[in-house]
């Protein structure tokens, strides 16, 4: 056989393997889910990119969210006139606290629900208006008495249930406090940058998200554990279970108390909201202390603190607690997370790490307010240990998880490839 002959015949077999690998489906995008079996909820985070020009309360109305509660998830201020109209830019990432249920065996969000619009398909409800976060098929199949036929042509006006990927693990991750966020990846993301930007480890991520390795592709949606600051607040308390991520806010009691979680810290504080108005006595029983209130005398023995703490909303009221304990020494001025003004541009910076868990308590101080604006949150991370795991849907990486026909293509070209080469010319 000449050389000529030879490289005409493995030209013929490299134009065959780029014609046929062309028509190899690409691998799917994968999800994380927690299978469930009771009926409570708990607090989770979905992370949303805008895609156009939104108000306040409309970004909120997708979610079925208090536009308050949004605005303080992401360290808004909320004191600017008229914020709720406040008008936020394309692009910009924002997390949305929703709570995250379990529905059918598995854990998502319910009770939010799209009411269709000219010219909407389910194509780009899934895509565009819900950036990635829910798929074509799974609106479709949450649907089942929706006209949904044909997914390009839907009725003006029809209300469908947007079924969300959200995750609990009990809001712990190695066996401290923490709030899940689903994450959808974009096309330039790594699992080590999206670590580094949460401040968490990639064996963490590797661990809760079931990962057989670091390959991630765009449209996955990764549960990503966010360090946190838990309440214990009864369970006859309608805002039970309240879980605040670090650095940020939360609004809860009827818009009357407002919740944060300082930066490093462990230890949710309640105070008065700004926009409380009428509301029920938030002071302690048998003291003259206002609920966030701290009080601090050193002694021989150590430091007396006593505080009027936030106990939970119970029947319609603010329940305070007195609490008098003997710390070894006092406590410092409280920190809050910084706020920003409501954002008009999207910018490329992102909070730094929070630093590490400070000491517990402290005396409120006035809140700083940077005018950057994040394009992403970061919060305060640890190295895995005996962490969360969920299942995953879909893959990314191997051909026995994704549909067996895909895998058909990859053995007819090792066939056809062996047989040309056994071909003498």
């Amino acid at each position: 056989m000449s050389f000529q002959e030879l490289d005409t015949k493995f030209l013929g077999v490299f134009i065959f393997l780029v014609l046929v690998g062309a028509l190899v489906p690409r691998a799917a995008s994968k999800s994380t889910i927690e299978p469930c079996s009771n009926s409570g909820t708990c607090s989770s985070l979905v992370g949303y990119t805008l895609y156009t020009d939104l108000k306040v309360s409309e970004v909120a109305s997708l979610f079925a969210v208090d536009p308050i509660s949004l605005l303080l998830a992401n360290s808004i201020d909320i004191s600017y006139p008229d914020v709720e109209n406040h008008i936020l830019p394309s692009q910009l990432f924002l997390q949305v606290p929703i709570p995250c249920s379990c529905i059918d065996g598995i854990r998502k969000s319910g009770g939010i629900f799209y009411k269709t619009r000219p010219s909407d398909t389910l194509t780009g409800i899934s895509a565009a208006v819900y950036g990635g976060l829910v798929s074509a098929d799974q609106i479709k199949e949450a649907n089942p008495d929706a006209s949904l036929s044909d997914p390009s042509v839907i009725s003006v006006g029809t209300k469908l249930s947007i079924p969300l990927p959200c995750t609990c693990f009990d809001n712990s991750d190695n066996n401290l406090p923490a709030i899940y966020l689903s994450y959808v990846v974009k096309g330039v993301d790594t699992l080590v940058g999206i670590a580094g930007r949460y401040s968490t480890t990639v064996n963490d991520l590797m661990n809760v998200n079931a990962l057989g390795s670091m390959e991630i592709v765009e449209g996955d949606i990764l549960a990503i554990p966010l360090s946190a600051c838990a309440s214990s607040f009864p369970k006859y308390a309608s805002d039970y279970g309240l879980v605040v991520p670090n650095g940020s806010y939360a609004i809860t009691a009827s818009h009357c108390v407002q919740c944060s979680c300082g930066p490093g810290s462990r230890n949710l504080y309640c105070a008065p909201a700004s926009l409380a108005v009428s509301c029920s006595s938030m002071q302690c029983r048998n003291s003259n202390l206002m609920l966030g209130k701290v009080t601090a005398q050193q002694s021989s023995a150590g430091c007396n603190v006593t505080s009027c703490n936030y106990s939970g909303y119970v029947n319609g009221s603010i329940s305070a607690t007195l609490s008098t304990t003997l710390q070894p020494r006092c406590p410092g001025t409280q920190q809050f997370p910084p706020l920003i003004a409501p954002p008009t541009v999207v910018t490329d910076l992102s909070f730094t790490p929070a630093p590490s868990p400070s000491e517990p308590g402290g005396f409120p101080s006035t809140n700083p307010k940077p005018s950057t604006v994040p394009s992403s949150g970061a919060v305060l991370g640890f190295s895995p240990a005996n962490g969360p795991s969920g299942s995953v849907s879909g893959s990314s990486s191997s051909c026995s998880l994704m549909n067996r026909l895909s895998c058909f293509p990859i053995i007819l070209i090792l066939c056809f490839v062996k047989f040309l080469l056994s071909i003498p010319l």
